[in-house]
């Protein structure tokens, strides 16, 4: 089975930060350990607004040492981007083929000037394995913002 983490970027990047970003990543997964075994695992970024690092565990699992080195690697992207990686309030919604990353907070006020529906499509970050990570895109409704929704919709 495969794990799989999701962080969302939580501003617009240029194509030369994207590069650097992506680099990386593929930098640290290249070199990515579990007690001394090498990981096979993967950096993505997801529309420029999603990294996805997943990971083959039918090769080498991800131990609670490796866990720990990859949020390192996270919470030094945060500081060398200035980006908010591991803020879990953020959400990422996708219209018109391109993803934005929003705070919670404003779901509410996005539903009402109509920006986001009961259909828009809300990327669940929570994922923790290839399965979840198939299934991630989901219409509002169908997620945990959906006691945001007015009672007619």
């Amino acid at each position: 089975m495969n794990r799989a983490w999701a962080y969302l970027i939580n501003k617009d990047l240029s194509n030369e930060q994207l590069t650097g970003l992506q680099q990386k990543g593929d930098q640290f997964t290249k070199t990515w350990t579990a007690h001394e075994s090498k990981l096979s695992a993967n950096f993505e970024l997801f529309k420029n607004k999603i990294i996805v690092v997943t990971v083959n565990e039918n090769q080498t699992a991800a131990s609670g040492c490796s866990i720990d080195k990859l949020t390192r690697f996270i919470k030094q992207l945060e500081s060398e981007f200035e980006l908010e990686l591991m803020n879990r309030l953020l959400i990422a919604y996708e219209t018109e083929g391109r993803v934005n990353v929003i705070h919670s907070s404003k779901i509410k006020e996005l539903l009402h000037t109509g920006e986001i529906t009961a259909n828009t499509i809300i990327y669940n970050t929570a994922i923790a394995n290839q399965e979840e990570l198939q299934n991630w895109a989901q219409p509002l409704k169908n997620t945990w913002l959906q006691k945001y929704l007015p009672a007619n919709q």
